[in-house]
């Protein structure tokens, strides 16, 4: 028998446990129910957690992952490095690799390949490809696209970029961005802003004018936030005038959050916190790898984080208001929710046969023809039975190394194997010519080579071929390209230069063909009679060289950067070391004048121009026209004009619109680019094509005002297969 007094407090303990399944069933059907609009779950998600778990939102949990919060199954983020390709996965607190054995990905082209296809449908394609295989990893965020401008040739990490364009870039950034997010993976755009340079780069102090910021550095980044959507953006090591950019109030919360109505999470690079108050003040949402460097020697966990207990430390004094905890909570939860909380993301795709046409599609698109003297190429096969291929580049594994931008792939198709494949390896002879010696992860192709032994040997194997491939080119080697050192020299390393020179003197059918994310020096160009910029690749990057050798592609890539002939005629290299790499300080005296806007503008003649590729086609444009003839600001402007293929074999141009302003109240680049489109014709085909210019694009920022300005006047639009090579103008007015 119970008593009275029992049964009470059973029936009391019975109501109240009923009455809270029923409100967890209600808060059930808010924060957990996909089919509520977002912003009520993430409130209702709000209300629900402590301050000690919204602070555990704001900050790492592993090497790459953060938070979620467990009592309310709120699962955390996890993250993977993969500006083209998702990364092997590391240990849980330290860079060093899991050596797990289902990891290895498709190694996507390097994004300068991506960008030199001038085709965003390609770039969705990409993205999601990417995003399919983050997905199938059950990670939640992919940390691409990278869209800083190219300043110099000497940045070690250029490849991970779209080239010096910030049109271009904001582009065929978008749809990367929608590609990845369509899979339900977050896209991470990075590094906002002015990450120019692996030199002293977490403490370089960067000092640029409001009008270059707002005109060249930043316009991807707006682009891929206003048009792409992104849920996630990182901040950059860098400082911008004395305030590190992962903490910076003018980048963060001015421009970002509020200027450009930034409603996801802004990320700290790995490491790129330096002090809590203004981490917390000034943007940032999440914190990640801060001064653990893989090993956690300095704090006991991760809780020790700027934006872990010194954060809540604040909050709980006063020091910091709720509101700040709190809109990161939103921003994190926004996030969760469009990703790890989204149930009908999928699962994704590893490593298949799509995602593999897909990356040889792009990098056969983005190849890029620089010389064809007398059409010595494409190679037909069976034309020649001795074919001398030559260069360490043409076996190296360029998908691994470079620093986080390394993949451990599936399967990598070297330059060789396709061209054994396409040819025939009886046709084929291969020699080293120079030896790199160990990559970045110290992997050695062959240790014992003799550097001297193995130049005299491709020079004979040469002069016995009926042609020869030189397979050069930089690797992901330091000093190199890849994150954390920057190059030494603008001349191929290895000896190449001198071995190009001693090739072409006993075979004049040599053909170089340069893997690299940047610009070189040429001494040997106008010996050589023809030239191919292949990039890094990625997994299908042999049988993609061999298809244009062959001439079963035609190629069709456009350089999405210049290539100066010395190194002295970039804007950046020509104003000596304060402008880089600088010590402690880099001031950006080129201004706005980045890449083909300096060599227009100050009348020097590029090696390459920006926007320059040829093929084993031609093509004839049309004379431009326009709607009318005066625009108001509001306006957009429609041009047209004609293309055919006057060639005999199919392929594809590049079309690109440059926009001029002869007489402004400041300096102007002489031209700037506004539109492009990549059209396909078959041989003989003529095309009308159509583009649109929005008249608020002509605007240059206003310093004065801290806004964008149309002036009133004449504005010249061109149409031009590269910012060298204008086919027809035509002149309009704008009005107030």
């Amino acid at each position: 028998m119970i008593s009275m007094m029992q049964y009470r407090q059973i029936l009391l303990s019975l109501i109240l446990v009923i009455g809270f399944q029923i409100s967890a069933q209600k808060i059930n059907q808010i924060y957990l129910d996909n089919n509520q609009p977002i912003e009520e779950r993430v409130e209702n998600a709000l209300s629900l957690m402590t301050l000690e778990e919204k602070v555990a939102l704001c900050h790492a949990q592993s090497q790459f992952s953060s938070a979620g919060v467990p009592r309310l199954g709120i699962p955390e983020i996890n993250y993977t490095d993969g500006p083209n390709g998702v990364r092997q996965e590391l240990m849980i607190n330290s860079y060093a690799h899991a050596n797990w054995k289902t990891d290895s990905c498709t190694g996507f082209p390097a994004l300068t390949c991506l960008s030199a296809t001038f085709n965003p449908k390609i770039a969705y394609d990409y993205g999601q490809a990417m995003g399919e295989e983050a997905l199938y990893r059950k990670k939640d965020v992919l940390l691409s696209p990278g869209v800083n401008i190219f300043r110099t040739p000497m940045n070690g990490r250029n490849f991970e970029f779209m080239g010096e364009d910030p049109f271009l870039t904001g582009q065929m950034a978008v749809p990367v961005i929608k590609g990845i997010q369509s899979t339900g993976i977050a896209s991470c755009v990075k590094s906002i802003a002015l990450s120019n340079q692996e030199s002293n780069r977490k403490y370089i102090n960067v000092f640029v004018s409001d009008r270059a910021l707002h005109e060249i550095y930043l316009p991807a980044f707006k682009t891929a936030v206003e048009d792409g959507k992104t849920w996630t953006i990182m901040g950059s090591y860098s400082k911008l005038r004395g305030q590190h950019s992962c903490q910076n109030d003018l980048l963060l919360n001015k421009i970002v959050k509020r200027d450009w109505n930034f409603d996801g999470v802004v990320l700290a690079d790995w490491g790129g916190v330096h002090d809590t108050r203004e981490a917390a003040l000034n943007g940032l949402d999440i914190e990640m790898g801060t001064n653990t460097d893989g090993n956690l020697s300095k704090y006991d966990d991760y809780n020790n984080y700027n934006l872990g207990f010194p954060f809540l430390k604040l909050l709980k004094k006063g020091e910091i208001p709720l509101s700040v905890i709190d809109d990161k909570c939103r921003r994190i939860l926004r996030l969760i929710m469009r990703t790890s909380m989204n149930h009908n993301r999928g699962f994704g795709r590893f490593v298949s046969e799509d995602h593999s046409a897909i990356a040889r599609k792009v990098a056969e698109e983005g190849i890029v023809l620089l010389k064809n003297r007398n059409n010595i190429l494409p190679v037909p096969i069976g034309k020649y039975k001795k074919i001398a291929v030559i260069g360490e580049n043409a076996i190296r594994n360029l998908t691994a190394g470079g620093g986080s931008s390394e993949l451990k792939v599936k399967y990598e198709i070297s330059p060789l194997e396709g061209l054994k494949a396409k040819f025939g390896k009886e046709n084929i002879t291969f020699s080293y010519g120079y030896s790199a010696g160990p990559n970045t992860w110290g992997k050695v192709v062959d240790s014992k080579l003799d550097k001297d032994s193995i130049f005299k040997s491709a020079v004979e194997i040469a002069g016995n071929a009926d042609i020869v491939l030189f397979i050069g080119g930089l690797n992901k080697s330091w000093f190199q390209e890849t994150e954390g050192s920057d190059r030494k020299s603008y001349n191929l390393p290895y000896n190449q230069d001198e071995l190009i020179e001693a090739i072409q003197k006993v075979n004049k059918n040599t053909v170089v063909l340069l893997l690299s994310g940047t610009a070189v020096a040429m001494p040997w160009l106008q010996k050589v009679p023809a030239l191919l910029q292949c990039w890094y690749s990625g997994s299908e990057a042999g049988n993609a060289i061999a298809n244009i050798i062959s001439g079963e592609i035609n190629p069709s890539g456009k350089l999405p950067f210049s290539f100066p002939k010395e190194l002295e005629d970039n804007g950046a290299m020509s104003f000596g070391k304060e402008s880089y790499p600088g010590d402690s300080v880099v001031y950006y005296k080129e201004d706005i004048l980045v890449g083909y806007r300096w060599f227009d503008t100050k009348k020097i003649t590029p090696q390459f121009p920006f926007g320059y590729g040829l093929s084993y086609s031609t093509f004839e444009y049309g004379k431009i026209t326009t709607d009318k003839k005066t625009y108001k600001p509001n306006e957009t402007i429609k041009l047209s004009f004609s293309l055919k293929n006057t060639g005999k074999v199919d392929g594809a141009e590049a079309v690109q619109v440059y926009t001029s302003q002869p007489k402004a109240s400041l300096l102007r680049p002489t031209k700037e680019l506004k539109a492009f489109k990549k059209v396909f014709l078959k041989a003989g085909e003529t095309q009308f094509i159509e583009l649109e210019v929005k008249v608020k694009d002509l605007a240059f920022y206003n310093e004065q005002t801290q806004s964008w300005t149309v002036e009133p006047g004449e504005f010249i639009l061109h149409i031009a297969s590269s910012a060298a090579d204008i086919k027809s103008s035509v002149s309009i007015k704008v009005g107030k």
